[in-house]
């Protein structure tokens, strides 16, 4: 039988796509366009051979749950004897092997399971097999006088485009990962800051992180928002054993759940509405490397399972695909909760909690590193000075005084952002040439002193009597009454903080009496209720309670 013009033409198709400059999934849609030109089919599926498994990569009339399955040769005998014979396999339509598709045409799903025509072409490039065309149609008779030899011809040209496809398929992805690592790469460069500091604080900080860094244990890093967890994440994978390899970062707060575990452990093409193509997760990304959990408090407890495993088993599975894939990756999380409370409270895993925190580190708030500041702030004018373009740039003594003194419930983000808009505002009108000086007032902190409150008004020197602006304790006689009753009696606040501002001990020693002083009345204003006194001392709340715990105003 001589081949058709239909048939001629469209293996002319299949030919001249092998070089053209096509996706992966163009190829193979392409591909089966040719196909339906050849054979008149109600349902083809083009799979490729992976292990002992055929693995969908494209079909025409199938379900999508289809796509999604893997096809294991020993469970579908169809598929093993297109596999092992040498050309095209036309089955009896009476056949009593099982079709793989029973149950999954898209028209009538089950009307496979009844008399029908099947065909498979097994796919290979250079001697060796590598996929399965397959083909059924409703009608018994419907693949009657096909041309074995365009069937043949049809195969091997389908298996050289499979396995090209394959090729490209291979390099898009490497390409993918690249990129993102390359991205990754860029933005560990960009927000290089290293560890500022010299105190005992740090001393011991760097000492933790010089223990762990070699080994490739989990770490969770814990503390306060803006101490500098990320910081510390950097310099634990810069000491580690795989600082050679990139630093892959998730922020699972910004993840939102739908997407989470796609973000994490990748996808397959029709996983989802929306999912046209294979992606890579940041696990998989993260092979060979570290893999740094950010806000690792906010992932969904739904996704917290699958996590467990990846990090037990070392395995993860991308959505929509029955196929584990192995990746060794070291892990690091930072989190400002307190994932103890967390677990009691039934928002966080405790098997997770337990591999996560296998070494945990805590970054120390800058109030426990005053010591730090001068060596901080320095730090930032250089950084925003180079950023800008400007000459020398130096603080005014009364502005360091004022960093030193400022309650910095923000820690160093907050110290940074600080430092960066003092110099916007110093350096407006000055030439590159010019010195630029930043006063005091320009730094735009709420002044912290007990001689500051004296400057503001808040508390009013006298001899031996203190009053108080309705700021910081209140004046009117109901709060008056209020404050001498329960556990925050400041009934004699008045008189100690006369005793304060004459008092003859360390400047720290009274700003902590001062805000003993001041975080008892406002929680007693508020009739005990934290949330509201952090508000009025514009403090965030878990910020507060850390302070009142230090200075022994709560337990």
């Amino acid at each position: 039988m001589s081949i058709s013009q239909q048939s001629f033409d469209a293996l002319i198709d299949i030919a001249r796509d092998l070089t053209s400059s096509l996706a992966a999934d163009d190829r193979y849609e392409r591909l089966l366009d040719a196909v339906r030109e050849i054979i008149p089919f109600d349902a083809a599926c083009l799979l490729r051979l992976d292990g002992d498994e055929l693995v969908p990569v494209a079909a025409h009339g199938l379900t999508h749950e289809a796509l999604a399955r893997r096809y294991p040769r020993r469970e579908h005998p169809r598929l093993d004897l297109i596999l092992a014979a040498a050309k095209p396999v036309l089955f009896p339509p009476d056949s009593a092997l099982p079709d793989p598709f029973d149950g999954q045409l898209e028209a009538d799903p089950h009307a496979l399971e009844h008399i029908h025509a099947c065909l498979g072409c097994p796919l290979a490039e250079s001697g060796q097999v590598v996929g399965a065309l397959t083909a059924d149609a409703l009608a018994p008779d419907a693949f009657d006088g096909l041309d074995e030899g365009v069937l043949t011809a049809l195969g091997a040209l389908a298996g050289a485009a499979l396995h090209t496809t394959a090729l490209i398929e291979a390099l898009e992805q490497k390409a993918e990962r690249q990129g993102a690592l390359v991205q990754e790469l860029q933005r560990a460069l960009r927000d290089d800051d290293g560890l500022v500091g010299s105190g005992p604080a740090m001393t011991r900080l760097r000492r933790e992180i010089e223990v762990v860094a070699g080994s490739d244990l989990p770490v969770l890093i814990t503390g306060e928002t803006g101490v500098g967890k990320e910081v510390v994440t950097r310099q634990l994978h810069r000491l580690s054993g795989r600082r050679d390899e990139p630093l892959v970062q998730v922020n699972c707060a910004a993840l939102p759940e739908a997407i989470a575990e796609s973000e994490l452990f990748g996808h397959v093409s029709g996983a989802f509405t929306g999912a046209t193509r294979d992606r890579t997760g940041k696990f998989e990304l993260a092979d060979g490397a570290t893999l740094f959990l950010d806000e690792i408090g906010e992932l969904p407890l739904t996704l917290q399972p699958k996590l467990l495993r990846a990090l037990q088993e070392g395995e993860v599975q991308r959505v929509g695909d029955e196929k584990i894939r192995r990746v060794d990756v070291r892990i690091l999380a930072a989190t400002n909760r307190d994932l103890e409370q967390e677990v009691a409270a039934g928002r966080f895993r405790a098997d997770l909690y337990h591999r996560i925190a296998v070494y945990p580190i805590r970054v120390p708030a800058l109030r426990e590193r005053l010591e730090d500041i001068p060596l901080l702030a320095a730090h930032f004018l250089e950084k925003v000075r180079r950023r800008l373009g400007l000459g020398a740039v130096r603080l005014s003594m009364e502005a360091r005084e004022l960093l030193l003194s400022a309650e910095w419930p923000g820690n160093v983000r907050e110290l940074e952002n600080v430092i960066s808009r003092a110099v916007v505002r110093a350096a407006a009108g000055t030439k590159r040439a010019d010195v630029v000086m930043i006063p005091r007032d320009l730094l735009g902190l709420r002044r912290q002193t007990v001689r500051d409150a004296v400057r503001e008004g808040n508390v009013t020197e006298g001899s031996g009597r203190t009053g108080f602006a309705p700021s910081i304790v209140g004046s009117d006689t109901s709060t008056r009454a209020h404050l001498g009753d329960g556990p925050f009696d400041t009934s004699s606040g008045q008189e100690e903080i006369g005793e304060l501002v004459h008092h003859s001990g360390p400047l720290r020693d009274r700003i902590d009496e001062f805000r003993r002083l001041a975080i008892r009345a406002a929680v007693a204003r508020h009739s005990g209720n934290w949330a509201a006194a952090a508000r009025e001392l514009g403090m965030d709340r878990g910020n507060l309670h850390h302070l009142a715990r230090r200075l022994g105003v709560r337990e």
